[in-house]
């Protein structure tokens, strides 16, 4: 559906409720916002500070006087989707948005991994947290939401269980690398389908990492980088899990559960007849994510 949104299975006010709420297109998703000569929306090309590098990344500064709150997005692996039009429209409802290229991909120097990603991750939360002079002026660093597509998804949901300077998360088809390999792994069959399913065809744009690597490390890493591992750590955070037809809603509704069970009560979430681009529901993923954030931002005034 491209005008209405279906959110279920909400977690509101401590009481977990099933229910159907049908949010209209946000003006932000289908208008451009009024002309503001004194501070228009612009983009800045940012090179982000990690680990003896600077990463690739672009800067929307939503228009408007004032310091604004930031979505930080996270891409997928390799990234083909950069989901810049969710980023246009979540700037367009007045925030800022930060992209970014990992360590090791399309362009950003070092080499990729996950460990990589996730160190990429913190030094982009701290940019923020301590911005450049031509930016002071725009970011509030006491309001900063993370997002994440696929492995991106991971990304955040591993980041933001690890500190307690994040607002709200966001993840959209998040794959559970970590935990897939782990469970995977002691099935020579399973394992094969698991390098196809998230590797395959996927690293021409990445340096410095090899399929069975990148496995390896997810898998070494599953105790700690797994959702089940990060979900206790994800109760007092407002979070919004978005899932397709692209057969990792299972593991969207496991994070959902995992999280509600530690005493989670700020679980959203969203299911939507699509596939894993969310190629003919573009529309609609933007006006969840929009309303969902729009509704964030209105706790924190």
């Amino acid at each position: 559906m491209r005008n209405w949104v279906l959110l279920a299975l909400l977690c509101m006010a401590g009481t977990v409720a099933s229910q159907s709420v049908q949010a209209a297109v946000p003006a932000a998703v289908t208008s451009d916002p009024p002309d503001d000569g004194a501070h228009p929306p612009r983009m800045v090309s940012v090179r982000i500070p990690t680990h003896g590098v600077k990463i690739n990344g672009v800067f929307y500064v939503a228009g408007g006087a004032g310091k604004h709150p930031t979505l930080i997005f996270f891409k997928g692996l390799p990234g083909n989707e950069q989901n810049l039009d969710l980023a246009q429209a979540v700037r367009r409802a007045g925030w800022n948005v930060l992209t970014m290229h990992f360590r090791g991909s399309w362009g950003s120097p070092g080499t990729y991994s996950y460990r990589h990603q996730l160190e990429d991750a913190a030094a982009a939360i701290d940019f923020l947290r301590h911005p450049a002079s031509d930016l002071t002026d725009v970011i509030d660093p006491q309001r900063i939401v993370l997002a994440g597509h696929s492995t991106g998804g991971m990304i955040g949901i591993v980041t933001a269980a690890s500190r307690t300077d994040i607002t709200a998360l966001v993840v959209i088809s998040a794959s559970d690398d970590a935990g897939d390999a782990a469970v995977t792994h002691p099935d020579p069959k399973r394992w094969k389908q698991y390098l196809k399913d998230n590797f395959e065809g996927s690293l021409y744009p990445l340096v410095g990492c090899t399929e069975n690597g990148l496995a390896m490390e997810a898998l070494r890493n599953s105790s700690s980088w797994s959702f089940s591992a990060a979900a206790p750590h994800l109760t007092g955070l407002p979070l919004l899990i978005v899932t397709a037809n692209d057969g990792l809603a299972p593991t969207g509704d496991a994070l959902q559960s995992a999280v509600i069970a530690h005493g989670g009560k700020l679980v959203a979430a969203v299911h939507m007849n699509t596939d894993h681009a969310y190629s003919d529901h573009r529309i609609a993923l933007e006006s969840a994510v929009v309303n969902w954030l729009q509704g964030q931002n209105s706790k924190t005034h």
